[in-house]
């Protein structure tokens, strides 16, 4: 929740203080500094790639809000961004018997805040946006309580549980590429963001039973983001 707070403090006032600049008395004759405010929403595909657990991708949403500033006199524009996203993944599991196999679903509640570069493709109606990414991660928490007694698929030998595996790390650094397009006040846009941190490194701290696995917890996300953007 700190976090969060953190996040909009820095977007107020990243935003205060472009509007404020953009209010500057500018020289004679140049071309003006255009800010907005969007808020756009849509959806997101999120998984993990890991040698560890056999995952599937799952579908979730985000909302944004975002500062803009467009530079006519320039090949690129700029903005801030922060993202709150729900995003659900599937791992492999057995039923307690191990009688059964089927992907069992979590969710992951994430909140990012970003530096977007936006390369001028056609002039500002398509744009390639690029710039890192800041971000929280909450629990991996299980959708369906009564799954949380199912053993992990690779780990079958030491019973290693559904419920073991959600203290994940909880902070990442993304990197982020994009298109976006539109016109006047409305924007379609699609992104995919990695993780390049191990979000699965704090297991490796919880003292799990693995057996005779002895390869670390290793995971990067991989997510996609859809969304629609009205800006003002």
């Amino acid at each position: 929740m700190q976090f969060i707070r953190l996040i909009l403090l820095v977007a107020f006032t990243t935003t205060f203080v472009t509007n404020i600049n953009a209010q500057r008395r500018r020289p004679h004759g140049t071309v003006p500094i255009v800010n907005g405010i969007g808020i756009s929403g849509g959806l997101t595909q999120f998984d993990f790639q890991t040698d560890n657990f056999e995952t599937k991708a799952g579908n979730g949403w985000a909302i944004a809000g975002s500062a803009t500033v467009d530079l006519p006199h320039k090949w690129y524009n700029m903005s801030y961004m922060i993202q709150i996203a729900e995003n659900n993944v599937g791992i492999a599991a057995r039923s307690p018997l191990l009688t059964s196999e089927e992907f069992i679903d979590y969710k992951i509640f994430t909140a990012q805040i970003s530096l977007l570069m936006h390369v001028k493709i056609i002039g500002p109606y398509l744009t390639f946006d690029i710039g890192p990414m800041l971000q929280y991660n909450g629990d991996m928490e299980l959708k369906d309580d009564d799954k949380e007694i199912y053993v992990i698929k690779n780990y079958e030998s030491s019973g290693l549980l559904a419920k073991d595996i959600s203290d994940i790390s909880k902070f990442n650094i993304d990197g982020t590429v994009g298109l976006s397009a539109g016109i006047s006040h409305f924007r379609i846009k699609a992104a995919y963001i990695y993780g390049f941190l191990n979000t699965f490194n704090k297991l490796n701290d919880n003292n799990l039973n693995v057996g005779n696995n002895i390869s670390k917890f290793k995971g990067n996300q991989s997510m996609f983001v859809f969304s629609l953007m009205i800006s003002i």
